[in-house]
């Protein structure tokens, strides 16, 4: 029962201070016939991600980056962009009612988000029915951008995410035998292991170096079963990626439990969430980024570092700066392509080449994935460290 209080009040913590933020952004569709009337031209920017639910943390530091960008770069083509806000709930039904309403009513050019792979992939078909370009920030699922050709993407994806975990392991921790647990709901989950046992049979040249795969779901609180099963094998590490809260609740009984192996996970770790809930006993975790103060590798980098500092008074999230960037990315396809159609904005997008974001420099290929190298961090001190930089082949 403790473990559900925690949740609970993370939750109700997120709806709290997130409730503001979208009814600020939020204008109703009369207000903005007024502002087009009075001659106030403007392109409307449409942006959901989940503001509560179970997703809250990331979908939050996300749009502050989003909001942020729009902020130091508030026109494009001689017109104010406007971001529309909808909270989709961390729920994928919520996920296509959101982005439904930005295109059919709230009439946007183009679409930012979101944060999570589910919510994505589950809003993907509507935007590539309705042809309205959308551009991620964090869904590194390879579904969001597969045969969407109005679906792109800032961040790395998993195949990528996965071999970098599975190669740290073996190459600088030294290990031969590994443990997954995954959220069986989950695509962001279920992908990211599938690749990491790939890259990690391959790695130690053993069909057999993956000991097992234990699977829980969205919202399980009690890991105990799963956690009896690993403490009866010798693997050298687990990797679990998943939502922060679930896996945060897994490392916690798992020490409690007096099991000391290794704990690797994927990008969603970042969530500060995610060392608020496991405390002590996420110390030592590692996992993969898509950004980190100690590896600034652009211009944009130390502009988004100053401004986000300035703004929020604590250190920049790695969430933070891939909305900066998708935003940014998006400014810049709507500028070349010089007109807000969003069939031609779509267009310019998948021309991007080099572009400098503060995550580095991002090209996007003909699947409308970036080509970005990754970071890989640890927890130390309940803050995140820096471990390497990993580039992409």
């Amino acid at each position: 029962m403790r473990y559900k209080g925690i949740i609970l009040s993370f939750i109700l913590a997120g709806m709290i201070s997130t409730g503001c933020t979208g009814s600020m952004e939020m204008k109703t569709s009369k207000e903005r016939e007024e502002e087009s009337t009075k001659g106030n031209p403007r392109i409307r920017i449409g942006v959901f991600q989940p503001l509560t639910g179970a997703a809250a943390a990331g979908g939050r530091m996300t749009l502050e980056g989003i909001q942020l960008a729009n902020h130091l770069f508030p026109e494009v083509l001689g017109k104010r962009v406007e971001l529309v806000v909808i909270d989709n709930q961390s729920d994928r039904t919520e996920a296509v009612n959101a982005v439904r309403r930005l295109i059919q009513e709230e009439k946007v050019k183009a679409i930012i988000g979101s944060y999570g792979s589910s919510l994505s992939i589950a809003a993907g078909e509507i935007i590539k029915k309705e042809k309205m370009p959308a551009v991620g920030c964090s869904p590194t699922n390879p579904m969001v951008t597969l045969n969407n050709d109005y679906y792109f993407r800032v961040c790395f994806a998993d195949p990528f995410q996965g071999t970098v975990m599975a190669n740290y392991a073996v190459r600088d921790l030294g290990a031969q035998k590994a443990i997954i647990v995954q959220d069986e709901v989950q695509e962001y989950s279920l992908g990211l292991s599938r690749y990491f046992m790939e890259a990690f049979q391959e790695s130690t040249g053993n069909e057999d170096s993956i000991l097992g795969v234990y699977n829980y779901h969205s919202g399980q609180q009690d890991f105990s079963n799963i956690l009896g099963e690993i403490k009866k094998n010798s693997g050298d590490v687990v990797f679990a990626p998943g939502n922060y809260i679930e896996s945060a609740l897994l490392i916690k009984q798992a020490r409690e439990m007096g099991i000391q192996i290794p704990f690797l996970g994927g990008d969603t770790w970042e969530a500060p969430d995610f060392r608020e809930i496991g405390g002590e006993a996420v110390e030592g975790v590692i996992f993969s980024s898509h950004f980190s103060e100690e590896a600034q590798v652009t211009r944009r980098t130390q502009l988004f570092l100053e401004e986000y500092e300035k703004k929020h008074q604590r250190e920049a999230n790695a969430f933070g700066a891939l909305g900066f960037d998708a935003y940014l990315v998006l400014l810049d396809a709507i500028k070349r392509a010089g007109t807000d159609d969003s069939e031609k904005i779509r267009g310019a997008l998948a021309e991007t080449e080099n572009f400098e974001g503060a995550t580095g420099k991002i090209t996007l290929d003909k699947n409308g994935d970036a080509q970005k190298s990754a970071v890989i961090m640890k927890v130390e001190n309940k803050k995140l460290s820096y471990v390497t930089f990993v580039e992409a082949e």
